[in-house]
This record gives structure tokens, C-alpha cells and sequence, in this order.
């Protein structure tokens, strides 16, 4: 059972299917674009709800926050930037990250305000929507079941998140492998 709930909307841009079908659906730039976007996923989550398909339903959820959040970043912040650097820029050169100071007021902040409140409206509704609560409960039991059942099996589980030794040990022999190549 690799899905793991995940708090907000981590993992949202990892977990396929379901990133390659919601992604398309969500955008942000303007009122009516936030609007028709909320809808369509909005209309995919209520789908996955009535399939009985937790996953989908809780990726459409987390599509839908992250339309709330980055709208409101973006009304926030000119440009959308709310650091000076990236995590990964921190990775790769060390230091810390300075959160960059909040717009006093800039071109299209009250629109992206408003198409963060669509959002949030649409969050709300997914976050209380009783046939998804009945989902996830029974969802997180499988998911304990399941994870008593493989302790021990190359799985290790850490504060509720599984974490595949053997994939995680690769996957940083790879990036190690592409550095090197990379700076040779």
C-alpha cells in the first residue's frame, strides 16, 4: 500500500494516476478560470467518492487546497515567490531561507484573493463531505492492517508514513550517480 495521506496537500504532484487526470483541471489565473476549475474538480472528487475510491478522492482534495493556497500566495506575494530560495537551492548550497516580505498591494492580489476563497469554499465542502470521512476511516484501517502485516518486509513505518528502505537506498545511489556525472 504505497498511498499515504499526507498532511495538506504534500504529495499531491507524486501519486499517478490520478496526477496526470486532476493536474489539467487546475488552474488558478482568474476568477472564472478559478471558478471552472473548482467545479471540474470539484465534479472529480464527488466521482471518486461515488466509486468508493479514497485515493482519487483524497488527490482531488488536496488539488483543490492547493488551488486555495497558491492563489493566496499569490495575493500575497508579487509574483508568487514567498522565499528568497528554493528548497533545493538550500539542498544544494546550504544556509537557511528568508520569507520574503508580504505586498502591500500589486496588480491581480484581490483577484487571486478571490479565486482563493472559491478554493477554500470548495475545500471546506470535500474536507466535511460525510461519504469521503467514511472513506478515509475505513482507508486508514486497511492501511494499518496492511502495515502490521508487512512489518519487517523491507517497509519501514515511521509516524504513520511508510517508507520503502530498499526503494528510498536507489533512489539516493541514483542521485548520487547523476551529481557526479553532472559535475564531471
Amino acid at each position: 500500500m504505497s498511498y499515504r495521506i499526507a498532511r495538506g496537500e504534500q504529495g499531491v504532484l507524486t501519486f499517478e494516476p490520478y496526477k496526470s487526470l486532476l493536474l489539467p483541471l487546475w488552474r488558478f489565473k482568474t476568477v472564472p478560470i478559478a471558478l471552472a476549475s473548482c467545479a471540474a474538480l470539484t465534479a472529480a472528487f464527488t466521482s471518486y467518492i461515488a466509486r468508493g475510491d479514497f485515493v482519487g478522492a483524497d488527490m482531488a482534495r488536496k488539488f483543490i487546497q492547493m488551488g486555495m493556497t497558491r492563489a493566496r500566495r499569490y495575493a500575497n506575494h508579487k509574483g508568487g515567490r514567498k522565499y528568497d530560495r528554493s528548497e533545493r537551492e538550500v539542498a544544494r548550497e546550504g544556509g537557511g531561507r528568508v520569507e520574503l516580505e508580504k505586498s502591500g498591494g500589486h496588480e491581480g492580489m484581490e483577484e487571486k484573493a478571490e479565486a482563493s476563497e472559491i478554493f477554500k469554499r470548495g475545500w471546506e465542502t470535500c474536507r466535511g463531505d460525510e461519504g469521503y470521512q467514511e472513506l478515509k476511516v475505513a482507508f486508514q484501517k486497511e492501511q494499518k492492517e496492511w502495515d502490521k502485516a508487512h512489518k519487517g518486509a523491507g517497509v519501514k513505518v515511521e509516524d504513520g508514513k511508510a517508507k520503502n528502505t530498499k526503494k528510498e537506498k536507489v533512489v539516493k545511489e541514483e542521485v548520487n550517480v547523476k551529481e557526479e556525472s553532472d559535475q564531471g
